[in-house]
């Protein structure tokens, strides 16, 4: 199953996040389909860019966003 989840890139203490497009069965950090987004939780308030067209797409070919992806592209307005 495709899903839209967080990668993190982040140094030890200082996490920052790729929205991106992998197949479930890769590992968390491991191989991607696409990078839709960022996500940086260390900035006050947290700071979340995302692709909409590419995120709609994607969602429309049946990706599933986690739990975590799916709040945030509410809060930036990607979904409803």
């Amino acid at each position: 199953m495709v899903k839209i989840r967080l990668r993190r890139i982040g140094a030890k203490k200082a996490p920052f996040y790729r929205i991106v497009v992998a197949d479930s069965r890769y590992p968390r950090d491991g191989r991607f389909i696409e990078e839709i987004g960022t996500y940086d939780p260390a900035k006050e308030p947290a700071a979340v860019t995302v692709d909409a067209d590419k995120a709609k797409a994607w969602i429309a070919k049946g990706a599933q966003p986690t739990e975590t992806v799916k709040a945030l592209l509410k809060k930036s307005g990607t979904i409803d």
